[in-house]
């Protein structure tokens, strides 16, 4: 047989440019039968953890993944590469390997803005936010600017495009898509868009109440679909962790939208668990000690934000204790925004800084958020500029006694993750402790409606549902 027989596309030299940024550079791309291509990207918190739910799904399902992280490349659950691997060298990577029949690419907009997509076409992409702590680099100084480079993940979308209609800059980026299904996922139940979305026949993923908790719904073509109640999850800390309740949603949308049966989608949810091996990074939590660890990548604004309102749901009976950072090169405001969405919310807060100085002096970072942390009115007597990473971390589990909960932001994973478990607390007796059990989340507020009917300028309906029209001069 020919090699080419089971080819089914050849693209070349592809590329694609906005101003001031060379999307896609000289391409290639082969693409041959039985390979399934989904790509979920965004900027800020989430995409690594969607990735790794979306490919333990599919491998629940039969298939054997291939997938790239900000940690490696797997294949079928191995890890073959460390390192960030969301660029378009690890996507071709993993295509080119023969085990796989499902590839999922993790894709960061640094990978974006350096060397393109690396792929031409994909079957799903997904997008899920568009934030800011990335303005001011290679040429972006918009969050417009910046959904316009991330919207290429859904441009070359196929079969569906999976979008997060809570983020407005993500929403409008349905009118951008020609695959052949759009789907919202929200965890707004009354978001007005999306409501006449799936009253028009279209695909969606919604959060809704009942009386048992929160459902995650499928909604496509007419068809109501409960599919999990959330504190059945283990990565959400029985429902308790709403990121990963919203991660959850988006890596069931994809799942979905590719085909895979609903009962292994449930198995693969009911079966993923924010381990450090299974997520490293991500939402760790490690209760061995007298005191709960909580230990996270998160490096801006939003990912902080969404592990201190963990924090704050969770049962303490002790302290709340920070370990605080953020990356060399960010902007001055974006290290404050860190600072903000910690503020006030803990009771001791170890300011630190990252290895990777990225141009900044070696104590810039932590002494510039520790300042920003008294001008929002946290006590000097509790904040501790501690510079290095693993001294930090060090004086955060030093710190800790019973009851309390330590929150890490790390970022050297492997190096700080084995600080927390071979820490031994003064005086603590070699049994373990048990974590309290966290009881089921409550309903979450009911947010405000992105948009309403009188703010639905340029809303298009056509067979795919309701979506958002281009504007004109794109």
């Amino acid at each position: 047989m020919s090699p080419t027989a089971d080819r089914l596309l050849l693209a070349s030299c592809i590329a694609k440019s906005f101003p001031g940024v060379q999307a896609l550079r000289s391409v290639d791309f082969d693409l041959r039968a039985g390979e399934v291509h989904a790509l979920v990207g965004e900027n800020g918190a989430g995409k690594s953890t969607t990735a790794r739910m979306l490919a333990h799904i599919a491998k629940m399902a039969g298939y054997t993944p291939g997938l790239t992280t900000t940690d490696g490349v797997y294949i079928d659950g191995q890890r073959t590469v460390e390192g960030d691997m969301t660029g378009p060298v690890s996507a071709r990577m993993v295509l080119a390997d023969p085990q796989i029949d499902l590839a999922v690419l993790e894709t960061a907009r640094g990978g974006l803005l350096r060397a393109g997509m690396g792929v031409s076409k994909v079957d799903v992409g997904a997008v899920l936010n568009v934030q800011s702590d990335h303005l001011g680099m290679k040429g972006i100084d918009t969050l417009e600017q910046l959904a316009e480079v991330k919207r290429i993940v859904v441009e070359i979308a196929e079969e569906c495009a999976v979008l997060n209609a809570d983020d407005p800059q993500v929403l409008r980026m349905s009118g951008y898509t020609d695959a052949k299904v759009i789907c919202y996922v929200t965890m707004n139940p009354q978001h007005g868009l999306v409501r006449e979305h799936i009253r028009a026949g279209g695909r969606a993923c919604a959060l809704e109440g009942g009386i048992n908790g929160q459902m995650i719904t499928l909604y496509d073509k007419g068809s109501h679909i409960p599919l999990l109640w959330t504190h059945l999850i283990p990565a959400t800390l029985e429902g308790r962790a709403m990121h990963n309740v919203q991660n959850a949603m988006v890596a069931a949308a994809i799942a979905f939208s590719m085909g895979i049966k609903l009962d292994a989608i449930r198995q693969g949810l009911r079966t993923f668990d924010s381990t450090f091996f299974q997520a490293p990074g991500r939402m760790n939590v490690y209760s061995e000690h007298p005191f709960k660890v909580l230990f996270d990548y998160g490096h801006n604004a939003h990912a902080v934000g969404v592990m201190a309102d963990l924090a704050e749901r969770l049962d303490v009976s002790g302290r709340r204790i920070v370990v605080l950072a953020g990356p060399g090169d960010r902007r001055d405001q974006d290290l404050r925004d860190i600072a903000d969405a910690v503020a006030g919310r803990f009771d001791h807060y170890i300011c630190r800084r990252d290895d990777a100085l990225r141009g900044r002096a070696s104590d810039e970072v932590p002494k510039l958020q520790a300042a920003r942390l008294r001008e929002r009115g946290v006590a000097e007597s509790a904040i501790s500029v501690i510079p290095d990473e693993q001294e930090a971390i060090d004086a955060g589990l030093g710190m800790g006694q019973a009851g309390d909960l330590l929150l890490i932001f790390a970022d050297a994973l492997v190096r700080s993750w084995k600080q927390v478990i071979k820490f031994k607390p003064e005086g603590a007796p070699e049994t373990t402790t048990a974590a309290a059990r966290v009881e089921p989340v409550d309903a979450p507020a009911q947010v405000e409606e992105v948009f309403v009917p009188s703010q639905w300028d340029g809303v298009v309906r056509d067979e795919r549902g309701i979506h958002l029209s281009r504007e004109q001069d794109d």
